[in-house]
């Protein structure tokens, strides 16, 4: 068996775990990525290719490397399309967006990592994980067909949804969150579509509910004639077939008519809230590993690349001794940027578990277009009086429903608070999470959802 040592593995080599290895080898350390695709094709990984705030994204890749990736940056409006009702809403979009070729900048950020002096292990299969005690110490798996071990002060879970890591290392010892299951995830399948001919949205994200299951298909234009089409639905509700579906509606639109497909891929999502904890001792879980995606939208790419700069940051710091404790300060900071927000945006998740599909859409169609932008993106929205009346007026017919919408904003603003309140130390968390949790017992208690953790 082949042994390798450094100061932290990276398993994974997508946003989070180039982001972080990037970050890492600029302040000095060791650092290898291991990585289960082959050379070729690191970086292929099925994705919606929106990417928004890339002006802001961290420094330790810079926009300089990836923004020749983005294909199509017009983009500056959602479209809903709600059939069942014979609406179209759009939608602002707040801030920088563009669509990508997700393959694409997913080889730019690779080279960015090597060029920050990461080294990447291709066609390496993690297998298991090292561990003295409660302390994760590398892991051990499988490269090209041999036996190899990788032994590391900080271990950086970067793998993706519902982690092997996760599985394999003991960490009934830590505060690292283990309250997760498969219904917290998106089952998602897309395809690279090429058009004869330029469709008239391609300044838009175009979403449409599925017929049936708690979902949504998707249509985001990386060209004027390139769509990454595709759908997800919760994995909470009765299994789509996913193909089926995603043709069946293809072939319903004119502007398809005689596409071809160029690409393929299926994956799942977190649509959850980040993980309350996300360290153990010698052991970091960033991005989708972590829960850190935009719950109600599935976007995952920007808090990646925050999270893997954040873990490395931390990781720098507690470097001589990485226990619980000194890993803490990234926690605290995933919170304070973005985990407030997506547990917030969560709370509407549960209520959509609750509510009648077609009461929903009603209601989504009586709204504003920027008030719906709010809540997408930072979990809470206000509107004036002249606002409410008008909208009171459309909605006729949904009241019921938007009691329960007010009464659940009221919550999820509630549970921001709480966040802003995180503990400074594993020590605090239980304490924080009853209180949290005693928001969501209102919750659900409000929505007539089913519990979710």
């Amino acid at each position: 068996m082949t042994t390798h040592e450094c100061d932290v593995v990276v398993v994974g080599a997508g946003t989070a775990g180039c982001y972080a290895a990037a970050s890492l080898a600029q302040d000095g350390l060791d650092v290898v990525v291991v990585e289960r695709k082959d050379e070729s094709e690191a970086g292929h990984i099925a994705c919606g290719d929106a990417l928004k705030g890339a002006d802001a994204f961290p420094e330790a890749i810079p926009k300089s490397r990836i923004e020749g990736s983005f294909t199509n940056t017009g983009v500056d409006h959602g479209r809903f399309e709600l059939p069942a009702h014979d609406t179209v809403l759009d939608i602002p979009v707040p801030g920088e967006l563009a669509v990508i070729d997700r393959q694409g900048f997913g080889r730019r950020i690779i080279d960015g990592a090597e060029s920050a002096g990461a080294t990447f292990h291709y066609d390496t299969v993690v297998q298991d994980v090292l561990q003295e005690g409660d302390r994760v110490t590398g892991v051990r798996g499988i490269r090209k067909g041999d036996p190899v071990t990788y032994e590391a002060d900080v271990t950086v879970d970067a793998a993706g949804a519902l982690s092997i890591l996760q599985d394999k290392a003991d960490l009934d010892g830590a505060t690292f969150d283990t309250n997760v299951s498969y219904s917290q995830f998106c089952s998602a399948y897309r395809e690279i579509v090429e058009v004869p001919d330029p469709v008239e949205w391609d300044d838009a994200l175009v979403f449409k509910p599925t017929q049936r299951a708690a979902g949504y298909l998707w249509y985001f234009p990386r060209t004027s004639t390139t769509i990454n089409a595709g759908l997800g639905f919760q994995m909470t509700e009765e299994p789509m077939k996913l193909v089926h579906d995603l043709r069946a509606d293809l072939e319903r639109r004119p502007e398809f008519a005689g596409a071809e497909v160029q690409d393929k891929l299926g994956a799942a999502l977190p649509t959850r809230r980040p993980y309350d904890s996300a360290v153990a001792p010698g052991f970091v879980a960033v991005g989708d590993a972590a829960g850190h995606v935009n719950p109600t939208t599935g976007g995952g790419i920007a808090g990646a690349a925050y999270a893997g700069t954040y873990a490395a940051e931390t990781i720098v710091d507690a470097r001589d001794d990485p226990t619980e404790a000194a890993l803490w300060a990234y926690n605290e900071r995933v919170m304070d940027h973005f985990g407030g927000r997506y547990a917030g945006l969560d709370v509407y998740n549960v209520l959509s578990t609750a509510v009648d599909v077609d009461d929903l859409m009603g209601l989504l169609a009586s709204l504003p277009g920027e008030k719906l932008a709010e809540a997408l993106y930072s979990g809470s929205t206000s509107m004036g009086l002249a606002l409410k009346l008008k909208s009171a007026i459309k909605s006729f017919g949904y009241w019921g429903t938007i009691l329960d919408f007010y009464r659940t904003k009221q919550l999820a603003e509630e549970l921001i608070d709480r966040y802003d309140a995180y503990p400074s130390g594993p020590e605090g968390l239980s304490a924080w999470q009853a209180e949290r949790d005693g928001v969501m017992d209102r919750v659900y208690e409000t929505t007539g959802a089913d519990p979710k953790y």
